[in-house]
C-alpha cells in the first residue's frame, strides 16, 4: 500500500468488490426468476439486497477510516472526482433513456397508430380504426383501462418547491464548511436531509392517490408506465442522496471533514443536484406538458 506521500497510491487488495458481484447476481436473478412465478425468488432478492447493504457499509466504511487516517493523496481525491463525474454522466444516460421513450411515444408512436404514417397516409385502419391519438393515452381498444392523469399543481408543484430548496441548503452546507463553520454546515445538512426525506413522503402519498382514486398503474398504457418508471426511479435516487447526505451528517457530527478535506461531501452535493436537475424535466414533460 502507498502512503499519502506517495506519486501513486495503489489500494490493498478487498473482498468488497466480488461481494457486491454476488449480491447484485441474487437480487437481479431472484428479481427474475419471481417474474416467472416461482416462490423462492423473492427469497432469493432479499437476500441479495441484503448482501448489497453488508457489501456498502463495510466498503464505504473502509474508504471513510482510510481517508480520516490520512491513507490517500492528492491523486486519489483528484481519482474520486473523475469517478464521479463518470458515475454522475451515466445516471444522466440513465434517465436520457426514459426521457426518450416518453418523447418516442409522444411524438412518434402515438401519432403512427391513429393514422399518421409515412406521407400521411393511415397506414394502419384495419388494427386500430377507432384509436384516439391523443396524449395521453391508455392504448389501442383501452387496453390500459379508464384512468385519470396527475395533475402539475398539486404536490408535484410543492415538491418542486421542496426539492428546489433543498438545493440552496446543500449549497449553504457546502459554503458553511468551507468557512469551517461545523454548526452552521450540520443545520444545512440536517434540512437538506429533512427536505429529501419529505420529498419522498410526498410521492409515496401521490401514488397511493393514484391507485386508488385516479386507477392510474403501471398497467395504464404507454402513459402509466413511462409515468412510473420516470417517477419511481427518480424517487429511488431522491432516496439514496437523502441517506447519503444523512451518512455526511452523521460524519459532520462526528468531526470529520475540514475546509480543505471534504469530498464525499461534495460528491452527495453533485448528486443531489443532479436528482434537482432531473425533477425539473420531469415536473415540465410528465406533469406539465
Amino acid at each position: 500500500m502507498a502512503t499519502a506521500s506517495s506519486a501513486y497510491y495503489i489500494p490493498n487488495g478487498t473482498k468488497w468488490p466480488i461481494l457486491g458481484s454476488i449480491g447484485l447476481t441474487m437480487l437481479v436473478g431472484g428479481f427474475a426468476v419471481s417474474l416467472n412465478g416461482s416462490g423462492a425468488g423473492r427469497t432469493v432478492m432479499l437476500i441479495g439486497i441484503l448482501v448489497l447493504i453488508f457489501m456498502m457499509f463495510g466498503w464505504f466504511g473502509t474508504v471513510i477510516r482510510e481517508s480520516e487516517g490520512g491513507t490517500y493523496n492528492k491523486q486519489v481525491d483528484v481519482s474520486f472526482r473523475w469517478g464521479m463525474g463518470w458515475f454522475i454522466l451515466s445516471e444522466v444516460c440513465f434517465f436520457a433513456a426514459f426521457f426518450g421513450a416518453l418523447f418516442y411515444a409522444r411524438i412518434y408512436a402515438v401519432p403512427w397508430l391513429g393514422g399518421e404514417g409515412v406521407g400521411g397516409v393511415n397506414t394502419h385502419p384495419e388494427l386500430w380504426p377507432n384509436f384516439d391519438a391523443a396524449w395521453p393515452t391508455n392504448g389501442p381498444n383501452r387496453i390500459g383501462g379508464t384512468f385519470q392523469t396527475m395533475g402539475a399543481w398539486g404536490i408535484p408543484a410543492l415538491n418542486t418547491a421542496i426539492l428546489l430548496t433543498s438545493g440552496g441548503t446543500v449549497t449553504m452546507a457546502h459554503w458553511a464548511i468551507l468557512e469551517n463553520k461545523r454548526p452552521a454546515f450540520i443545520g444545512w445538512l440536517f434540512a437538506t436531509v429533512v427536505l429529501g426525506f419529505t420529498f419522498v413522503g410526498f410521492q409515496a402519498y401521490e401514488y397511493v392517490h393514484a391507485y386508488n382514486d385516479l386507477n392510474l398503474t403501471l398497467g395504464s398504457g404507454v402513459y402509466g408506465s413511462t409515468f412510473f418508471m420516470l417517477t419511481g426511479f427518480h424517487g429511488l435516487h431522491v432516496t439514496i442522496g437523502a441517506i447519503m447526505l444523512l451518512v455526511m451528517m452523521l460524519r459532520a457530527m462526528r468531526g470529520h471533514f475540514t475546509p480543505d478535506h471534504h469530498f464525499a461531501f461534495e460528491a452527495a452535493a453533485w448528486y443531489w443536484h443532479f436528482v434537482d436537475v432531473v425533477w425539473l424535466g420531469l415536473f415540465v414533460f410528465v406533469y406539465w406538458l
